[in-house]
């Protein structure tokens, strides 16, 4: 089992940052990828943005392309999402996903089937 462990969410003004961090530790064995998936109140689940593991390779969802960061550190097994220029739609319950390199999954990184572990999720409000 991989367990991950987010944090660094919380209520901010339109306009300003946060830095989420997420932490993957248990039987990571090899990571393959990592992405950020945000849930607001009576939506679906939506792509953030993904980095893969080996060549730091990053994807963004447009709504976010410009404002958003999403970075690693190999050493910690911890992946980031430094937020800027937040807005009001940005407010969500976000999540940190995990790809394992054996997982048999087709790897779309968008897609939540891409990831086979899941954070509980941290809360982001960004009140205007």
């Amino acid at each position: 089992q991989v367990q991950l462990v987010e944090s660094g969410g919380g209520l901010v003004q339109a306009g300003g940052s946060l830095r989420l961090s997420c932490a993957a530790s248990g039987r990571t064995f090899s990571t393959y990828a990592m992405g950020w998936f945000r849930q607001a109140p009576g939506k679906e689940r939506e792509f953030v943005a993904a980095i893969t593991w080996s060549d730091g390779s990053t994807y963004y969802a447009d709504s976010v392309k410009g404002r958003f960061t999403i970075s690693r550190d190999n050493a910690k097994n911890t992946m980031y999402l430094q937020m800027n220029s937040l807005k009001p739609e940005d407010t969500a319950v976000y999540y940190c996903a995990f790809r394992r390199a054996d997982y048999s999954g087709v790897y779309i990184y968008r897609h939540p089937t891409a990831y086979n572990y899941w954070g509980q999720g941290t809360q982001v409000t960004v009140s205007s």
